[in-house]
């Protein structure tokens, strides 16, 4: 039996919320990550996992400053040195911006760290790529579009055509590995991407438009018996009860407030031909975000109406908070912001966000009853008594339209 370690999404160098650490000189939302990363490194450690499988996005900038590189690289040495196996898969976010240039993951292959190998490209890796393992996997990094495009002569193709190309393109390519493997070893397919039926962190459904969507259908045949993903934050297992687990572990840290309620884990599965038995690790330790939008409803004791929905001042302590206030514009100047931040002082950061409501409604023509619009008609009138502007209510209801009537199969 084989034991994998799944972990995806570290993006170490967040560092969008709080100050510096002035012993280490890091932002201390970066340690928080760091912390996380820590936890799962020591598991495979202590727990002598058989391989990490690390399913992209080590960081969050495409050009990590040399000191986050840092920080992931002694981590990763800490496996090689314990003699586990590690592979890196490519994620989005540690592609170069610029095509042809090193990706943030490079050195790792250059400098030929033992036990340690960079998947950057689709790859097939058979039991000697593992060092004897007796174990197969497929690999899809996260491929770049503008690569793509230039490497197939798709240069006037749009976006929606690129996708089409490369989705049956890997398509084929991951059932003719399937078709190649050795039918009694355990098989692992790892992807960065997007797959149909995923949700993101605050349980927006994956839609079409600005990422590859692999069919889900791909990563269920049974010939697998576990797909590791990442590129979404939210943990999830796209094939609940049933085989193989498709697996989702998430961020290892909350990254903005569409995570606030989100647990954070990694993965520990128990592999052999035709059976999988996960494990979810919950890290300990997760900074709390809280994110509450209050509508004032009297101009009297405007701060008592907006500490009377808070949490206790206990779970505010140490945490990321974001407050959102609705009024009238002409009560503004009830909004006591310096008693606010002193009622917050506990808080690891507190963000106050004031937007004023103007009243909007939609108006029809005398002689045309509401019933007599479409959804689409109807949906931009919403977004129209919302301010936005015309190219982004049509860019708006074209996703809508593929919602409402998607193309046939």
């Amino acid at each position: 039996m084989i034991k994998l370690l799944h972990f995806a999404d570290a993006h170490i160098d967040m560092a969008n919320y709080g100050r510096q650490d002035p012993q280490t000189g890091l932002p201390l939302r970066v340690l928080d990550f760091l912390k996380s990363l820590d936890s799962i490194v020591d598991t495979a450690i202590q727990e002598q996992v058989d391989l990490v499988l690390f399913a992209g996005d080590a960081y969050k900038d495409r050009n990590p400053a040399p000191t986050f590189q840092r920080e992931w690289g002694r981590r990763v040495m800490r496996l090689s040195r314990a003699g586990i196996r590690t592979l890196l898969l490519v994620g989005n976010h540690d592609l170069s911006p610029a095509l042809g240039r090193a990706h943030a993951l490079d050195a790792f292959d250059t400098l030929d760290v033992p036990n340690v190998r960079v998947l950057d490209k689709p790859i097939f890796l058979h039991p000697d790529d593992l060092g004897g393992l007796p174990l197969q996997i497929l690999a899809l990094p996260w491929v770049s579009r503008s690569a793509f495009m230039a490497k197939r002569g798709l240069a006037n193709a749009n976006a929606e055509q690129v996708y089409e190309n490369l989705e049956e393109l890997l398509t084929e390519l991951v059932q003719t590995w399937l078709d190649e493997a050795d039918p009694n070893l355990p098989t692992v397919l790892t992807a960065h991407a997007s797959v149909q039926g995923a949700v993101y962190g605050g349980e927006r459904m994956v839609m079409l438009g600005g990422d590859l969507v692999l069919p889900g259908s791909l990563l269920r045949d049974p010939r697998l018996d576990y797909v590791a993903l990442g590129h979404i934050h939210k943990a999830q297992n796209l094939n609940e009860n049933a085989h193989p687990p498709v697996i989702y572990p998430g961020s290892i840290e909350r990254v903005d407030f569409g995570e606030a309620k989100d647990d954070k884990f990694f993965v520990i599965a128990h592999l052999e031909r035709g059976k999988c038995q996960v494990e979810w690790r919950k890290l300990a330790g997760i900074r709390p975000f809280v994110d509450r939008t209050v509508r004032l409803s009297s101009q009297e004791d405007v701060t008592g109406q907006i500490l009377a929905v808070m949490p206790e001042a206990e779970s505010l302590s140490g945490a990321i908070v974001r407050l959102v206030l609705e009024f009238p514009p002409d009560w503004e100047k009830l909004i006591e912001e310096a008693a606010l931040r002193e009622a917050f002082s506990q808080a690891f950061e507190f963000r106050l966000e004031k937007r004023p409501q103007l009243e909007t409604r939609i108006r029809l023509p005398a002689d045309q009853p509401i019933g007599s619009l479409t959804p689409l008609e109807l949906l931009a009138l919403y977004w129209r008594t919302n301010h936005l502007d015309e190219q982004d209510i049509k860019e708006l209801n074209q996703l809508a339209a593929q919602v409402i009537s998607p193309p046939e199969d």
